[in-house]
This record gives C-alpha cells, structure tokens and sequence, in this order.
C-alpha cells in the first residue's frame, strides 16, 4: 500500500491552547506533529526579550508547555516534531529542551536549523541603501532594529531529518515549511518538484494555523459543534501532492469542503503568485471534495520555480504608542463616549505644546459597540448603545511624551462624562511602534546550518536554473456575467459565500466561496475593485495608493480581494482595533448586492 503521512497541526501562534498537542497524541497517530509560533509580531517581541534578556528570544510556550507536558508520550510514540519555536535563540530552546528530558530520564536527538538571523548584517544593509521591497523606504537605523531573518523553507528541515533528528527546531522559516520539509524528506520529493512542492506547501498552508482548518472562525459558525473541544487538524498526505485533512475521533469542529476552502484562502494575495522559497504556488485550480465525515480531499495544487530570493523581515522600533480603553455607561453612550476622548487628546495636545514638545504623531478614536470599525457602514441604532467603550490610541516619537497621556486618560473618571465606570482591569501602558521592513536577498548568501549532536552541517543551495516569470502564469477566466434570470433582490453577501480574511502587511485578503456555483458569477459581477474599495473606503485613511485587486479561483467557486494600503501600517504599528483584518471578511458578507429572486429560493 502506498504510504501516508500523518501531520498534526498543533499550534498557530505563540499563545495558542495547550490541549491540542495532547488531544493529537491521543487520537491523531500521527507521524509527525508541527507547531507554529512566528509572526512578524512575534519576532519584534523576541527581539526585545532577547536584548534585555539574552538566554530567551524562543518560545517558552514550546519548552515549558508542550514539551514538558507530553514528554512521555512524544517518546513512547514515536512522533518527531518540527517547529519555529527556536525563534531568534534556537540553541537556547534546544538546551531548555535537553534540560527538561534530561529530568525525565530521557535524551532526544535535536536538530538546530539556523542561518536565518542576519542581525549582523543590519549596519550592512543599512550602509548598502537597501529599500523596503513594497514602498522603496530606506532602510531603518540599525539601533532601531529588533531583528532581521530570512524566511528559509523545507530543505533545511528535510536534511535535519535525513540526519535522523526526532525533533527539528529552527528560526524563522515560511510557516508551511514546517510540513513540506517532512514531506520531501518522506516522499523524496526533489527542488524541481514544483507541482508536488506546492501541494505540500498548501498542506502546511492549511494546518499551520491549527484548528482554523477545523472550524474555527467559520462563517457559519453555528454549525460547528463543541468549541470547548474542538479537535486539531491532521493532514494525510500522499506522494502524488494530494491529502485529505481530517481530526481526531471523538472531537469538537467541523471539517467540510467550506471551511477547508475559508483557510486555503486565508492570508493569501495572488493565489497564482503565492511565493515561497521553495516553490511560487498557483491555488487556482485547487478543489475541496468531502470524501466521508470530518474528510475533505484536497488536490490541484500547481507550481511554478522559486524567484531564487529569500525574503528579508527586519522588525524595528519606530516610537511609542499608547492605547487605553474605558467603558461608559447610560443614555448617549456613544456621543459621550466620543467626546470625552475628543477632550482628552484636546488636553494632551495643550501639555505638549506647554512643555514645547512636539505634537502627537498620529491618534485615533474608536467607540466599540457604536461600529466605529464599520465606518459609513456603521448602522445608525448602533449609536443609540448604552454602554460602550471607548478606545483611544495615540503615538509620539518620544515615549516619555506619552507618560502625560498615561496619566491624564484616567482624570475623566470624575470631571467629564456621566456613566464613566473606570478601568479597573489594568492600567494601560505605552509600548513600542513596532514596524515591519522586507527586502529579497539572494539565497545563495544565506546559507542554512543544521546542528546536531557534535555536528554542524552547512546547508548550501544553489541559484536555482529558472526562476519565476510572470510571464508563464495564465489567468483563469472570469465568470460569465450573469443575464437574464428574472427579477433581482438585494441580500447580503453571507446569503451567497462563506469568506474569511487576514492581514498581508499593511493590506488585507477576503477569500469568497461562493455557496453555489451559480452564485459566483453574481458575486464576482458586485465585488469589483471600484465597489469594494468603496465600501471599505474608511481602512484606506491616509493610503497614498490604495487599491483592490480581484483573483479568480474557479476551482473552489471562490475569488480573492486583496485590498492595498488598507490598514493603517498593519500589526504593532497601526492604531486601529482590528490591525490584523481577522474581522474583515464579517464586514464584507453585511454588504448587499443584486442576486436574482429565483436563484435564491431553497431547491
């Protein structure tokens, strides 16, 4: 019988549950268990460990949770591991690691993969002009630089366990890498593989982010049972590139075509240009097919060669920020609510020009539960809440500025608005700006490293023969405009697709699935670039190019929006409620188009 590969996906992000490495123990017979804790965010915030503490810069979450706590059966089962949780102190995690089986009685062979920190280099970036890739900024100032890795991709893990490492720990590596480097090592797949690749690729695309494969932030939520229990993805792979994701029996969550589609299109811009190191994937074509309960067959996935670049994230301070909250309470909460932090920064403002210090550099106020994220959308009953909060946000260049805010947010609680409760969950605090710089390198000048036992092995790769043109991609066609199928009523989006959306830097993505295929020619017809910039005009403050790009995805009966400039600088550095677009796709499926009266009614 030709052979499967079972991968658990046991954590999306540093943070994520602890019952997900042990219900995958329990009921995943798995092979191999992934686990992935690196954003851009998380990278900055190591970076800032590790420089006030240098043995840190890894994921505790990793060494003092998971691995702890599963010990035992990580040994008595057999299954390797493979994950980022190494961050910007790889060795530093592996030596915790050590510490902690050694306690048991118990040894591992433990790979290092490294080669990614190129924080060395950052005085020679700077001096080299090097622009950011996406704005053509220059390059940050080097004391302001938390780190700076290259996103390495599944060779280097291949090679860790060709070398027989049970548990695979690297720096920064594309988050799908932690699936496909199993996979070439399994099923020998070589760096001109493309299409193969890519599957694997998508395979770790969709389990990267735990249980969102399985339920989690589905649209139609209601559907999904047992949240407090909702089982972990497990990925069954096969040498031909296809797999079917599943769970382990007995478990919370939902595994359809639907909700496999919503993550397969989550965080991607150009689905026919969806680069990584190894391979630039084309998910175009992708098909999601339920083969049984909680089964959905995944195949279609197409490749094409790498760019020969790694990406190069630099993560850097650029100020401070201070972003409290506080609820008010009764009649006009909202109008209350807006005008106390409209007072507030009035105030600020004065103490700063008092002590002949610049202004704030940027502020924002948002009054939650008046849908102050909806903008024009915001429905009108919504002002009529009689409790609120609201949020106020603000940075300045010097953080000792921002101590005067810090202790003039709280003075409103008697000297302005009626039904002002106070905060008494926690003071709030000014934190870094933290930005995000990426620029390509050449991979050959970054070669990995695979330490193990005794030995360090470097990992070269060469300049590949071809690289990627756009030129070779060829567009799908677009759905037939619709005609002729009787009156027509306006009805939200959701009556139509499932959608889900993420962030991409400071831009978004909304993946549409339509819930019909005659539905996708009504939705591609209403969701042009001029309508969804339009109805999303409020994210694309202070953009100097916005845009909305459009990508059709005939396989799934889905498109992709790619909305450019829309959020403010995105994660640490934007002030906004919503930096990393997780509720964007709601917001779309509350928009209304034109859907013929006939197509609608249940057949």
């Amino acid at each position: 019988m030709a052979r499967t590969v079972r991968i658990g996906g046991a954590g999306g992000f540093l943070g994520d549950s602890s019952v997900a490495a042990p219900q995958l123990l329990r009921g995943g017979r798995l092979d191999y268990m992934i686990l992935d804790y690196l954003a851009e965010a998380t990278m900055s915030s190591l970076g800032q460990l590790k420089a006030a503490r240098p043995d840190q810069g890894y994921a505790r979450d990793f060494t003092d949770w998971v691995w702890k706590d599963n010990l035992a059966e990580f040994k008595a089962q057999h299954v390797r591991i493979v994950t980022n949780a190494g961050g910007l102190n790889p060795r530093a995690c592996r030596a915790r690691m050590e510490e902690i089986a050694a306690a048991a009685g118990m040894s591992f062979r433990i790979a290092v993969v490294e080669g990614d920190d190129l924080a060395a280099r950052v005085p020679d970036f700077h001096a080299e002009g090097v622009r950011e890739m996406f704005t053509g900024q220059p390059f940050p100032p080097a004391d302001k630089v938390f780190s700076a890795n290259a996103y390495f991709g599944g060779s280097p893990i291949a090679a860790a366990l060709a070398a027989g490492a049970d548990v695979v720990i690297t720096g920064r590596v594309v988050d799908s890498a932690l699936t496909l480097g199993p996979l070439m090592h399994e099923f020998g797949w070589t760096a001109q593989d493309f299409d193969l690749l890519s599957a694997g690729s998508l395979a770790g695309h969709v389990i990267e982010c735990g249980a969102q494969a399985t339920g989690g932030l589905f649209t139609d939520w209601e559907e999904v049972p047992d949240w407090a229990h909702i089982g972990y993805p497990v990925v069954e792979c096969h040498a031909d590139g296809t797999f079917v994701l599943t769970k382990p029996e007995g478990t919370g969550g939902l595994v359809t075509p639907a909700a496999v589609a919503e993550q397969i299109l989550y965080e991607v811009g150009d689905p026919q240009g969806y680069a990584l190191p190894d391979v630039v994937c084309d998910f175009t074509q992708v098909q999601v097919a339920s083969i049984g309960e909680h089964r959905v067959r995944v195949s279609g996935a197409r490749g094409y060669p790498p760019s020969g670049a790694y990406k190069v994230c630099v993560t850097w301070g650029d100020g401070a920020r201070f972003i409290g909250a506080m609820p008010v309470v009764g009649r006009d909460a909202a109008r209350k609510a807006a005008r106390q932090a409209e007072a507030v920064l009035i105030r600020m403002g004065d103490m700063l020009r008092e002590r002949n210090l610049p202004p704030l550099r940027d502020s924002r106020i948002e009054v939650l539960g008046a849908e102050s994220s909806y903008g024009a959308n915001a429905r009108p009953e919504a002002l009529t809440s009689r409790e609120v909060i609201y949020r106020l946000g603000a940075e300045h260049d010097d953080p000792t500025a921002l101590n005067l805010l810090m202790r003039e947010f709280q003075s409103p609680t008697t000297s302005m608005s009626v039904g002002t409760t106070g905060w008494f969950g926690g003071a709030p605090s000014i934190t870094p700006v933290s930005r995000v710089f990426s620029f390509l390198i050449p991979r050959e000048e970054v070669p990995a490293t695979i330490s193990l036992t005794d030995h360090t092995t470097e990992i070269g790769v060469e300049a590949p023969l071809v690289t990627f043109d756009m030129i070779a991609v060829i567009r799908p066609p677009q759905p037939p405009i619709p005609m002729g199928q009787g009156a027509t009523v306006r009805v939200p989006v959701i009556r139509l697709a499932w959608a889900r959306s993420g962030d991409k830097g400071d831009a978004f993505n909304i993946g549409v699935i339509a819930r019909k295929p005659d539905y996708l020619p009504w939705l591609r017809a209403a969701l042009t670039p001029q309508a969804v910039q339009a109805y999303f005009a409020h994210e694309f403050d202070g953009a100097e190019s916005p845009q909305v790009l459009v990508y059709d995805l005939p396989g799934m009966n889905a498109l992709n929006l790619h909305l450019i400039q829309s959020l403010g600088g995105g994660q640490f550095s934007s002030l906004r409620l919503d930096p990393l677009a997780k509720g964007k796709a709601q917001q779309l499926l509350d928009m209304e188009i034109e859907a013929p009266a006939a197509l609608l009614k249940p057949q």
